[in-house]
């Protein structure tokens, strides 16, 4: 008699302050770009839901905004959504960055996490940067300010002990149903995952105000008669100054732009693309509720 297979499913939330790693963590569980990676902190503005699929489970992971304290309206928005997440999910994971000491940021989430009862996973994130003699006083400064329920040192850009976690993870999870088709990876339409590949190539090609004061909006996408998906695409920045940095002398930045973001789409759709980008001025667009709702950024998300 054979026994019979329980199937799992549930719902993960990543949390952290901005640029612990979350999103690569996300990709690599996933095993393609579904969330964009940069430097450059608050990356993640969105809840972004990644959908990993086995023969027995299938878990939501959610990537949340990077925790912080908020300068504007779409800073406000970020926090909010990552602290929706605290109560709609089956697990926590909790990521920091070893190389770096726990800051206000850690303490603050820290202290969020005291006022619920899902289960909370320390995930220790890029031991590849430190020493192995290294983590055991960080993991003990840890456990006296909370009480978690696993901790589990990880290196999410060399894959090290991922799989580790999940298995862990699985142990949390109840018998429930499959949500989605297990060739789907997210619930984002493409339009969105579109959008923010190429607002990933303007954080890793421009610097200081420009990257936090760009949003993109992908108008359309549809396929023309040579067979080519046609993208039609606009960069919105705060000022006209941010718009010829974007733009660069005689076109170079806006093109150099969009030839990176086309290879990423292409793996993403499987299609030939033919990108087709603009740039806007919007002032002062992350303090005004309805720039925020028209780009993307929606208070019923959360």
């Amino acid at each position: 008699m054979t026994e019979e297979k329980i199937f799992k499913s549930g719902f993960v939330s990543l949390i952290g302050r901005p640029n612990v790693g979350k999103s690569t963590l996300l990709n690599r569980i996933i095993g393609q770009k579904i969330a964009i990676m940069s430097e450059k902190a608050q990356t993640t503005r969105n809840k972004i839901q990644g959908i990993h699929t086995t023969d027995k489970e299938q878990v939501v992971f959610i990537d949340t905004p990077g925790i912080h304290k908020p300068k504007h309206r779409l800073g406000d928005f970020m926090v909010d959504s990552a602290l929706s997440t605290f109560n709609e999910v089956d697990v926590i994971l909790f990521l920091v960055n070893v190389a770096e000491k726990r800051g206000p940021g850690d303490n603050f989430i820290i202290e969020k996490l005291t006022h619920i009862s899902t289960p909370v996973f320390l995930v220790l994130n890029k031991i590849d940067q430190v020493h192995p003699d290294e983590l055991l006083p960080i993991i003990e400064d840890y456990q006296k300010q909370y009480d978690f329920d696993e901790i589990i040192p990880i290196s999410a850009i060399e894959g090290n002990n991922v799989d580790r976690l999940l298995k862990v993870v699985n142990g949390y999870l109840e018998e429930g149903p499959q949500y989605y088709p297990e060739d789907q990876v997210s619930d984002h339409p493409e339009y969105f995952i579109v959008s923010e590949l190429i607002r990933e190539k303007v954080l890793e090609m421009t610097r200081e105000e420009v990257p936090h004061s760009v949003a993109v909006v992908v108008e359309r996408m549809q396929r023309d008669e040579y067979n080519k998906v046609k993208v039609d695409a606009t960069i919105i920045v705060e000022r006209k100054s941010q718009k010829g940095i974007i733009i660069g002398k005689g076109g170079k930045m806006l093109k150099e732009i969009g030839t990176r973001a086309r290879k990423d789409i292409e793996a993403l759709l499987g299609d030939k693309i033919y990108l087709e980008t603009w740039v806007k001025v919007q002032n002062d667009w992350r303090d005004k509720q309805t720039y925020l709702q028209d780009y993307g950024y929606k208070n019923e998300d959360y």
